[in-house]
């Protein structure tokens, strides 16, 4: 084998070699012109460069040649998904999701031809049943009150908003565009842990999110400050303040801003130094047991002069999320929503083993989240917000068959803006322009377009939503029921989520395990 590379590596060596050498000819000769001598000392400087690098093997056993390996590899993803990929083959987003969401945001015709492309039959197949009966839901209760009596200023949320990212993670053209978005539309706008920036104040509703790194309102040190956050708090566009405690995809991981993108416009909007590193801590500061949470978050209540409080969380232990709703109990502090984000979730950037093996899928989590909060009394003073892959109507009645009350979306949000899933989030190169600070390519983001687009997708994703859930016959989000939805559990049997999920109701111990079946 040794033989046979260094064979490879000599013939590549001898044809380069003469390839100059006849080109040289040619020239002496008065055939061709001396500037095609570029190429055979171009092909000459590769095969050195090759052979003498230790960093790559292919490459220095197979000199040029090998360099093609990393070139196709490099256009692998373009390849699969213009070229390879099934309808429902893409991950995470197969096409045919993503297709629905351009069609939607352009306000073109949405549509579906000939029939499914799923497969009714196979395990995990899930669907709803239809009524004879069919309603019309009316879109005046697309709309929910956040904010319980211990709240002094409810929201009226859309049961369909914008999920957190956050500038620096996202562009400023892209936050402009979402925000603007959702002012044309009449939803909320989540900032992400990044802080209030200018580009999230065209207009649009805002939920406020503090992670670990109390951004934009943080002291010196990173611990939280009460003077700068009672001062953004008091923006009248800040409707709602979500306390981020875990992410769906990297739920128990901190975060790092790296020097170099901590510019002084990011530091400023941050309230950190510019040019210095900056951690993101994996768990808060301000508190350190359930009953610390809740009076930090009645703090931060009372500091917003009470507006709606609550946490975001993906659910991990579930012991730990059993002991904060029993601290709402012993302290009387109710949070007036719980954010559930599920395992599923989306990212800019994560370890592998946290994106793919860490924390628990939305649907278990909010069956989990629903049943706890009814066995202790409070499920009716506590708004649930799920967030996690939700696109379509289907997505948000089904999360509300399971306990949810409003839906987040930040990925659909991202394809209604152009996002083509290119998967290069944090490579800084993002070729539409979101997720990037490169100037040459968020400018071509045009704001005017985009948060059209952004309102078209929501408006149609609820009129979808309308029509779906009126031929279940239910008139409003509120009537929706689990007993209609079904869940393919073998090839003999379909099993209603009533069945699957809801026929185990009963008051547990913190100690003991909640089973989902």
């Amino acid at each position: 084998m040794f033989a046979k590379k260094l064979a490879v590596h000599h013939i590549i060596g001898v044809l380069t070699t003469s390839l100059l050498l006849v080109t040289c000819a040619l020239i002496f000769a008065g055939n061709i012109h001396f500037l095609f001598l570029i190429v055979p000392f171009y092909l000459l400087y590769i095969y050195f460069q090759d052979i003498t690098q230790n960093k790559q093997t292919v490459k220095k056993n197979y000199p040029i040649i090998g360099r093609f390996r990393y070139l196709l590899e490099s256009i692998r993803p373009e390849m699969r998904q213009y070229f390879f990929e099934g309808e429902l083959d893409g991950k995470p987003f197969n096409r045919r999701q993503r297709s629905i969401v351009y069609q939607r945001a352009k306000n073109v015709k949405q549509t579906i031809s000939f029939g499914m492309q799923d497969d009714p039959n196979r395990i995990g197949y899930e669907w709803a049943a239809h009524s004879i009966y069919p309603k019309r839901a009316d879109k005046q209760f697309f709309r929910t009150t956040v904010g319980n009596e211990q709240c002094l200023q409810p929201y009226s949320a859309s049961i369909y908003n914008i999920s957190a990212m956050s500038y620096g993670a996202l562009s400023k053209t892209a936050i402009s565009s979402l925000n603007k978005g959702a002012q044309l539309g009449g939803f909320a706008h989540n900032t992400g842990e990044g802080g209030i920036s200018d580009f999230h104040l065209e207009g649009g509703d805002l939920i406020w999110q503090i992670g670990t790194g109390y951004f934009g309102c943080r002291n010196d040190d990173g611990s939280f400050s009460e003077g700068l956050f009672k001062e953004k708090a008091s923006f009248p566009q800040v409707k709602m303040i979500e306390l981020k405690l875990s992410q769906g995809a990297k739920p128990g991981h901190g975060g790092l801003l790296p020097g170099e993108k901590n510019t002084p416009e990011i530091a400023k909007i941050r309230n950190v130094k510019p040019y210095i590193a900056v951690h993101s801590p994996a768990g808060h500061t301000a508190f350190s047991n359930s009953v610390e949470l809740l009076h930090f978050l009645q703090k931060m209540r009372s500091l917003s002069n009470g507006k709606p409080i609550g946490f975001k969380i993906c659910i991990g232990r579930q012991d730990e999320f059993i002991s904060i709703v029993e601290a709402m109990i012993q302290t009387g502090i109710i949070p007036d929503f719980i954010t559930i984000d599920g395992a599923e979730g989306g990212t800019g950037a994560a370890p592998l083993e946290f994106i793919d093996y860490m924390g628990m899928a939305l649907s278990d989590a909010l069956i989990f989240v629903s049943k706890i909060l009814k066995e202790y009394g409070v499920r009716d003073q506590i708004k649930i917000m799920a967030s996690g892959k939700i696109i379509t109507g289907f997505d948000i009645a089904k999360a509300m068959s399971l306990g949810a009350d409003v839906c987040y979306s930040a990925r659909g949000m991202m394809f209604a803006l152009g996002c083509i899933q290119a998967l290069q989030c944090d490579s800084g190169k993002c070729p539409v322009g979101i997720a990037t600070q490169d100037q040459n390519l968020y400018k071509g983001l045009d704001i005017t377009d985009k948060s059209v687009r952004v309102m078209h997708f929501h408006n149609n994703t609820l009129k979808a939503f309308a029509e779906f859930i009126g031929a279940c016959g239910f008139e409003s989000p509120k009537a929706i029921t689990p007993n209609v939805f079904y869940r393919r559990i073998d090839h003999k049997t379909n099993e209603s989520f009533a069945s699957l999920f809801f026929n185990d109701v009963q008051i547990r111990t913190k100690d003991e395990k909640i089973n989902l079946n």
